[in-house]
């Protein structure tokens, strides 16, 4: 948990020596004063933890020097200020035993408790493991720490606190370090506080992380604010008089005041604006807080008629709060002298959900829904996260993919029925489809946005209305993967096309095992158990369909786990029949490819080539690009025919050299289409002079098909030349 570098201690200390921090020492009285919301005898059992823990790291320095002991008892008194239960404050207090002294899980749970003892085994960093990398170390902790506050959100809190004084005492560390962990805190941690709706403590993790990674830069501006906060202070004060009065005129019972944005925010406008200093008007805002909801509208009314609204700039997140529970109304006035205002308008209730967030549901449970339904939210939120986890490839991929759902700037946008949907922004139809079930995401083919159709990758406004046309078969493209914003959107199409994948090599792998195991006389089905138990058992994979795959993707040659099979020599025994060539029915599933280099089509003699990422790839037998190859790694290439009853339609490329004349292009287009063929793309290559060439990508059933098409442009008096492309050459339009 700290960053800190300490030797290990044993538990069992020595009695003759003196606790570092007593029963008597302010600050331990400070932390205990603080809990008495507890019971009695929770008080007494957190007493006995700090006990236990104080002897743990008696003797353990921080690197400022101070006793170890003042690192859990911080943390402590931060979950205090929160209320938290005595099994979060005990957690707190021996949040690093386990993995910085003798103290075992087991020891815990003897002395306070299965509960506490899991709370602090899931605050543990994981121990005796090696990373290839800092980045990979950093993504295997943060997936352990997501799962583990899916489990409980208490680890996440005193994962927070424990980050926040550890932030508050960077002085002492190397410039280097002190860098990298402000920057984990600024990329991870701040949104996560921010994710769970501690805008308090969002804030000064940001401001913290700024002044450790641009020191100079976090100076300079606060001299700099602290300056201008007095020439400002006479109309800072101005405003607020105006505000009060003109809300008690309109008979709105309100508390008034501002507030200084804090420097990471101003720093933020000034980089993403690229505005000086002088040019941030509205380093203040102004926060209003009434008692009812309809009090805020009418609130917002008063405001309005005293200063000019900005247009664009009012949010009203009271009917449709943020996904972190956030409620309240944001409007820009145009106030005096010019001076932009920015204004939050809110009830009592949503001011302490709007500071604490997820927290508030120790801190005012006594108070009603609000926090119940924000703990709520963020327990769906958790098991998103866990869902996303399982279907990500490694540790890597799902520290990528949550970090991009940690920033919670969002749109809104609704279903046919009327059903708001919470969105990152940015998002697209697409994102939307998955959101609203996983199925519908995986058969979506089109959308129609305000009842128009439109892209998939078209980005959502908020108010959006989106329709989802879906097809009776999934089928994700992943192209999709380029313009999707949401990270579980990413996981989940990454999930099928990884399993789409397995199947489809796996089926492959089938069908050239059969063929193999046809040239010894055998079939496939006629395989005695046993012997793929022993194949599985020699190669430590778990399923026929893995090394199946394997097969299908070229892992594994499919001669060698034929003889293998049938336990015989291959250089004694001969095959009793040739190699039955596999049937192509087109691109079939995702493990059969049709090449794009040179387009075959049925009719064209072709070949087969085995690719690990992509299955088989079907060439042309005189393709330029593999001719150099066949006489190399023959075990990747495969004996491949067209099936004959093949019907489907046909990606080819065909350029065409014609004489430059009025309407030629529609005559091309028009005998195209007569010979029932479908232009895909065109582009063109301007030659100059008298002739222009022409290039057409057109989709036909076969070889057949494409020479009656070429047929009928050639016979075109306009044309001077046509040929069918076999590598690419086409120019752009």
């Amino acid at each position: 948990m700290n960053t800190e570098a300490r030797a290990p201690l044993n538990v069992d200390v020595s009695p003759d020596q003196l606790p570092a921090i007593g029963p008597d020492d302010p600050a331990y009285r400070v932390f205990i004063d603080s809990l008495d919301y507890l019971p009695a005898q929770d008080l007494a059992r957190v007493e006995e933890a700090f006990v236990f823990s104080e002897r743990c790291h008696r003797g353990q320095k921080r690197i400022s020097g101070e006793p170890y002991i003042t690192h859990p008892l911080a943390v402590a008194g931060a979950l205090a200020e929160w209320k938290m239960d005595a099994v979060a404050i005990m957690a707190a207090l021996l949040h690093d035993t386990i993995e910085d002294t003798g103290a075992t899980k087991e020891e815990l749970a003897r002395r306070f408790g299965k509960p506490v003892a899991n709370l602090v085994e899931g605050l543990s960093k994981l121990d005796r493991l090696e990373f290839a990398s800092q980045h990979e170390a950093q993504a295997e902790n943060f997936r352990k720490m997501l799962l583990a506050m899916a489990r409980d959100i208490r680890v996440i809190l005193i994962k927070l606190t424990d980050r926040l004084h550890n932030m508050q005492t960077l002085g002492s560390m190397r410039p280097d370090k002190r860098r990298r962990i402000a920057r984990e805190t600024l990329e991870i941690y701040a949104p996560i506080a921010n994710r769970l709706g501690l805008n308090t403590l969002f804030r000064e993790l940001q401001d913290l992380a700024f002044k450790s990674i641009y020191p100079h830069r976090y100076d300079v501006l606060e001299r700099t604010v602290k300056s201008v906060r007095g020439n400002r202070k006479e109309m800072v004060q101005k405003i607020l008089s105006s505000l009060s009065e003109k809300l008690a005129q309109a008979g709105v019972n309100a508390e008034v005041f501002g507030r200084q944005k804090t420097l990471y925010s101003i720093y933020r406008k000034m980089i993403e604006k690229h505005l000086s200093f002088s040019q941030v008007l509205d380093i203040y805002g102004f926060r209003i807080i009434v008692e009812t909801d309809a009090a805020c509208y009418l609130a917002l009314g008063a405001l309005h008629a005293l200063y000019k609204p900005l247009p664009g700039k009012f949010k009203d997140y009271l009917a449709i709060p943020k996904v972190n529970g956030y409620q309240s109304l944001h409007t820009t006035l145009i106030g005096p002298y010019g001076t932009p205002i920015e204004i939050q308008i809110r009830t009592r209730d949503q001011h302490r959900l709007a500071q604490e967030g997820v927290a508030s549901h120790w801190l005012y449970k006594e108070t009603g829904k609000f926090s119940d339904d924000l703990h709520d939210k963020t327990t769906k939120w958790l098991e998103s996260l866990v869902e996303m986890q399982s279907m990500s490839g490694d540790s890597s991929e799902f520290y990528e993919l949550a970090k991009v759902d940690l920033f919670p700037d969002e749109v809104f946008v609704f279903s046919p029925k009327g059903k708001i949907f919470t969105l990152p922004r940015g998002s697209t139809a697409v994102d939307f489809a998955y959101a609203v079930h996983t199925d519908i995401g995986n058969r979506c083919v089109a959308a129609r946005i305000n009842r128009d159709f439109a892209p998939l990758r078209t980005e959502l406004q908020n108010g959006d209305q989106i329709e989802i046309i879906t097809a009776v078969i999934p089928n994700p493209n992943p192209a999709w993967l380029k313009f999707v914003r949401s990270g579980r959107t990413r996981s989940k199409i990454r999930h099928f096309l990884r399993s789409a994948h397995h199947e489809s090599s796996a089926a492959l792998g089938k069908r050239l095992l059969s063929s193999e195991l046809a040239r010894y006389g055998q079939r496939l089905q006629d395989v005695p158990e046993a012997e793929w138990g022993r194949i599985l058992s020699a190669s430590g994979t778990q399923a026929e369909g893995q090394i199946l795959s394997q097969i299908g993707t070229g892992q594994r040659p499919a001669t060698d786990v034929a003889v293998e099979l049938l336990g015989i020599d291959p250089t004694q025994a001969l095959p009793t029949a040739a190699r039955e060539p596999v049937m192509i029915n087109g691109a079939d599933g995702v493990a059969v490819h049709l090449s794009t280099c040179c387009q075959p089509i049925p009719g064209d003699p072709i070949v087969g080539s085995l690719d690990a990422k992509r299955g088989l790839i079907v060439h042309t037998h005189d393709c330029l690009r593999i001719r150099r190859q066949l006489g190399h790694d023959a075990q990747k290439w495969v004996d491949v025919e067209w099936a004959p009853d093949i019907n489907g339609q046909f990606d080819v490329r065909i350029r065409v050299e014609i004489r430059n004349q009025r309407g030629v292009l529609a005559k091309i287009s028009s005998a195209i289409a007569e010979a029932e063929s479908d232009i895909v793309h065109i582009s063109m290559d301007d030659l100059g002079g008298m002739y222009t060439t022409l290039f057409f990508t057109l989709q036909v059933r076969d070889r057949k098909h494409l020479a009656r098409v070429m047929r009928n442009i050639r016979h075109l008096p306009e044309v001077s030349r046509i040929a069918r492309i076999r590598e690419s050459e086409e120019k752009p339009l």
